[in-house]
């Protein structure tokens, strides 16, 4: 008997300086900020006012994060703009803290880390996205 797996995809467009990087195998990690649109697709506060800020723009309830990707993605689809172009991953891991700036992440605050590899046999098609 086939074994189901149930695939969830998180779909990030991304401008091409930094799909290139990916198509290439260069970066293995994306980052998003930790505002409230990010927070409610990638975390869950104990706090409903998780995107309070303080006078810096970071999330002030950080440390009650209690689960983060709670909407469980197993796979990113990292796609060239609003394109057909597409690479899709499987997701290794979603935390919080300081990325590579050479990669894009800020130097002076930390964000969302989706970490990501190349499958073996990796899910392609329209169909499937």
């Amino acid at each position: 008997m086939e074994q189901i797996v149930k695939v969830k995809i998180l779909h990030l467009p991304l401008k091409a300086k930094w799909f290139n990087m990916q198509e290439r195998g260069e970066k293995t990690e994306e980052y998003r900020e930790i505002k409230p649109y990010w927070c409610n697709r990638l975390a869950r506060c104990d706090k409903q006012l998780c995107w309070m800020r303080d006078y810096k723009g970071a999330c002030r309830f950080r440390q009650q994060m209690t689960e983060i990707n709670r909407q469980g993605y197993t796979h990113v689809c990292l796609r060239y703009g609003y394109t057909d172009r597409m690479i899709v991953n499987k997701i290794d891991s979603i935390t919080i803290g300081r990325g590579k700036v050479e990669w894009g992440a800020p130097e002076d605050r930390d964000v969302f880390i989706i970490k990501h590899h190349k499958e073996e046999s990796p899910i392609v098609g329209k169909n499937n996205l």
